[in-house]
């Protein structure tokens, strides 16, 4: 089946901003007084919505939090990643992103973002890729978080693709099981062994060429 859209995930696939949430994550540890966040604790964040993450972090804490405090929590992580924004630049677009927008532009074939996050838009007009990207679809725009397919069904109907006829390219294991509940292709960026359900999977957006993904 032929591809005529491509819907990215933003964090992770085009711009690199985990060293700003794990910032953001580790001000509200310091805040809380939680001493066991580090690296390898915020990979269990990787791909998962901002209140699953909360439950995570409260629940790790041993700690009773209630909705109302777990609420201000997310709040107040959001708050810090927004006012850590200011820093982001086009340096964090990652290897192979610009290239690929490009060239898809060129060939015409439809691109959209498909993020869980909030923030997508702001990151996007930072790191200054606005102008290749048909539509975006974020955290404000869903009800359903990945692993449902809603963020890409909804991207898909905001460029006018059938499901069947996207690819999506994902760094998460809920992404990809989010593109396979869409019946959409998925791209993996990462490793084979984080992402076995992916179609094919490579280290970067450097690593393919646009006739290998429009080829999937």
């Amino acid at each position: 089946m032929k591809i005529d859209a491509v819907l990215f995930d933003l964090d992770g696939v085009l711009v690199s901003t985990d060293e700003y949430h794990f910032r953001s994550w580790q001000r509200i540890s310091a805040d809380e007084g939680f001493d066991f966040f580090d690296h390898e604790f915020n990979h269990k964040f990787r791909g998962v919505g901002r209140m699953q993450c909360i439950e995570i972090i409260t629940q790790a804490s041993g700690r009773a939090y209630t909705p109302e405090q777990k609420k201000e929590l997310a709040d107040r992580k959001n708050r810090y990643f927004v006012e850590s924004l200011a820093s982001v630049t086009p340096d964090e677009l990652l290897p192979g992103a610009l290239s690929v927008l490009q060239q898809l532009r060129t060939r015409g074939i439809r691109i959209a973002v498909a993020s869980n996050s909030r923030n997508a838009k702001p990151i996007i007009e930072r790191v200054k890729i606005g102008h290749l990207i048909d539509a975006v679809v974020d955290g404000h725009a869903i009800e359903n978080s990945k692993p449902d397919p809603e963020v890409f069904l909804r991207a898909a109907g905001s460029v006018h693709v059938p499901p069947e006829r996207c690819l999506v390219v994902e760094d998460a294991v809920a992404g990809i099981e989010a593109a396979r509940r869409a019946g959409m292709k998925a791209l993996g960026i990462g490793t084979r062994q984080r992402l076995p359900n992916a179609d094919i999977v490579v280290p970067d957006l450097s690593a393919i060429s646009v006739d290998e993904l429009l080829n999937l």
